[in-house]
């Protein structure tokens, strides 16, 4: 295997990583009452959990 052929699979994780993140993003700005109905688990604001995660992963662009 080639380094290119390394280098192309990680570009391939680091994209698909990156639109699963802007997926999970997009569904947890949704409306509570929207994500009950998709089923989407909604965390609380006060979970010190979801606070991490909004302030490692910022707003939605």
């Amino acid at each position: 295997m080639s380094m290119y052929d390394s280098l192309s699979r990680f570009g391939v994780t680091i994209r698909q990583a990156h639109a699963r993140n802007k997926a999970i993003r997009a569904l947890n700005s949704l409306p509570a009452h929207v994500q009950k109905d998709i089923g989407w688990p909604a965390s609380p604001p006060s979970d010190p959990q979801a606070a991490l995660h909004a302030l490692l992963l910022g707003t939605p662009r």
